[in-house]
C-alpha cells in the first residue's frame, strides 16, 4: 500500500486494524438498522465513527478537547499539571493583561454581557464603532465591520458577495471558512497550488474570461504552514485581470511585519491596494469574532444585508472593548512583536537543528513540525504531553496523509528556557514513537 494510504502502519498492523474495524462495523450497522430514529445513515457520521474506532483500536488517546484549568498562556494547567503550552494563539501574551480585563469590565458594567439583539435592531453599542474605527484606520480602509465569529465572517462575506456567474480563485491551503463561503456563493471555485503565484496566474488566465466577477483569496500568514504570500505579486495579478483581492490576515495581525501590522507591512504594500481585509479578534486581540475592512459602500451594504451580520446577535460589548484595548497595546508596545518573532525563529531553527521538517515556516508565530503519518503525529503529541509540553496534531484530512504534523503556536510570553526545553522534549518524544507501527 502506498505511503499516502498507510497512516504510518506496517502491512501487518494495517491488516489487523482493518479486521478489527470490520468486526466493529458489522455490529454497529446491525444496531443502526434496528434504530430507525438514529442518525447512522449520515455518511460523514459513519466516517467519523471509523476514525474514532481506529484511534480506539490503536490505543491512541484523543489529543483534542483537552481541558485547561486556568488561563492558557505560555504555560497552562492540564490534568492538574503545569505544561509548556503551544496550543493557543495568544501571540502577544495579552490574554491575561489587566488592561484588557479592565476594558471588558467597564463595558460589561455599562452595557451588560450581551448585546442582546442584532445590531441592526437594538444591539448597537458605542464600543462597536470604536473598535471598527481602529480596524479601518489600521488597514487604510474607509470602514470596517465586526462579526461575532471569525469563521462566520468568511462564510457570510464570500457567500454574500459572490454569485453563480462569478469565479473564486483561492490558495489550495486556504482556511475552511473561505471554502465554505465559496460553496455557499455558488461561484465557480478554482484552487491553485499553495503559495504559488505562477500557478494562480495560470488558473486565473484560464478561468477569468467566462466569469462575470472574480475574487482572489489568500492568507496573510498561512495557519497550517506558517509561510507568507507574495502580496505585491497578488496585487498585480488582481489588477491585471480585473479581480478583487481578499486577504485573510487572521494569523498575521500582531505577528507579521516589524511592528506586527500584518503582511502588508512585511511586504511594503499599501494596505489600500487590497480590496478586502479580513481578520479575527480571537488571536492577537484576545477576544472572539471577526472583521472586514474595505470601502465604505461595501461595508455599509454588508451592514444592512449580510445574513451573518443582520440575523446574528451583535458582538458582546466586553469583547469589543477588550479587543480595542488589545489593538492599542499592540501598537504602543512593539517589543511584544519583537519578542514573539525572536521566540518563533529560535524554535524553528532549533527544530531544524534536530532534523525536524518545519516546511516553509517563516518563523514568525506558527511553526509546523511535519512528522508524516496521522498515527505518528497523534502518538508524538501524546508522548510530548507526557513530557510536559502541549502541542496539537494536525492530521488527515486537514492536511494530506503523509504531511501530518504538530503545530506550534509561539507566544511573546514564552521564555528562552521554554523554547529549548520544548524542543528537547519534542526530540525525545519523536524518538519514542516508531516511524511505522509493527503491530497493534
Amino acid at each position: 500500500m502506498a505511503r499516502a494510504q498507510s497512516f504510518g502502519l506496517s502491512a501487518t498492523a494495517r491488516l489487523a486494524l482493518v479486521q478489527r474495524l470490520a468486526r466493529r462495523r458489522e455490529g454497529q450497522e446491525a444496531q443502526a438498522a434496528s434504530d430507525p430514529r438514529g442518525f447512522g445513515s449520515i455518511q460523514n457520521l459513519k466516517d467519523w465513527g471509523l476514525v474514532r474506532d481506529a484511534m480506539d483500536a490503536l490505543g491512541i488517546e484523543s489529543p483534542f478537547f483537552r481541558a485547561h484549568d486556568g488561563r492558557a498562556g505560555a504555560h497552562s494547567l492540564i490534568g492538574n499539571r503545569d505544561v509548556i503550552n503551544f496550543g493557543s494563539y495568544d501571540y502577544l501574551g495579552l490574554n491575561g493583561d489587566p488592561r484588557l480585563h479592565a476594558a471588558a469590565a467597564e463595558a460589561m458594567a455599562r452595557h451588560g454581557i450581551s448585546a442582546s439583539a442584532s445590531r441592526l435592531v437594538s444591539g448597537e453599542r458605542p464600543v462597536h464603532g470604536a473598535l471598527e474605527r481602529r480596524i479601518a484606520a489600521h488597514y487604510g480602509a474607509e470602514a470596517a465591520l465586526a462579526f461575532v465569529s471569525g469563521h462566520a465572517t468568511n462564510v457570510t462575506l464570500i457567500g454574500h458577495l459572490m454569485g453563480p456567474r462569478d469565479l473564486i480563485l483561492h490558495d489550495a491551503a486556504i482556511h475552511n471558512s473561505c471554502v465554505e463561503g465559496a460553496k455557499l456563493s455558488g461561484a465557480r471555485r478554482v484552487p491553485f497550488a499553495h503559495n504559488d503565484l505562477a500557478s494562480a496566474e495560470k488558473e486565473l488566465k484560464a478561468a477569468r474570461r467566462g466569469a462575470q466577477r472574480a475574487l482572489i483569496v489568500v492568507e496573510g500568514h498561512y495557519s497550517m504552514d506558517g509561510d507568507l504570500p507574495d502580496l505585491a505579486g497578488f496585487v498585480r495579478l488582481a489588477r491585471a485581470h480585473d479581480a478583487w483581492l481578499m486577504v485573510d490576515d487572521a494569523h498575521g495581525l500582531g505577528v507579521v511585519g516589524p511592528t506586527g501590522k500584518g503582511v502588508f507591512e512585511a511586504a511594503g504594500v499599501d494596505p489600500a491596494e487590497v480590496d478586502l481585509w479580513m481578520g479575527t479578534l480571537s488571536k492577537t486581540l484576545c477576544a472572539c469574532g471577526g472583521y472586514v475592512a474595505a470601502r465604505a459602500e461595501l461595508v455599509d451594504w454588508l451592514r444592512h444585508t449580510a445574513p451573518g451580520f443582520v440575523y446574528s446577535v451583535g458582538l458582546a460589548p466586553p469583547l469589543a472593548a477588550s479587543a480595542a484595548a488589545a489593538f492599542d497595546i499592540m501598537l504602543a508596545e512593539p517589543w511584544r512583536v519583537a519578542k514573539l518573532q525572536a521566540n518563533a525563529l529560535l524554535f524553528r531553527d532549533l527544530c531544524r537543528t534536530h532534523g525536524f521538517d518545519t516546511g516553509a515556516s517563516a518563523g514568525l508565530g506558527i511553526v509546523p513540525v511535519v512528522l508524516g503519518s496521522s498515527v505518528r503525529a497523534a502518538r508524538v503529541s501524546g508522548a510530548l504531553l507526557e513530557r510536559g509540553v502541549n502541542a496539537l496534531p494536525i492530521v488527515f484530512p486537514a492536511v494530506p496523509e503523509g504531511a501530518a504534523r504538530l503545530r506550534f503556536f509561539i507566544s511573546a510570553e514564552h521564555e528562552d528556557a521554554d523554547i529549548r526545553t520544548a524542543v528537547a522534549a519534542l526530540a525525545a518524544a519523536a524518538d519514542s514513537v516508531p516511524a511505522a507501527d509493527q503491530g497493534l
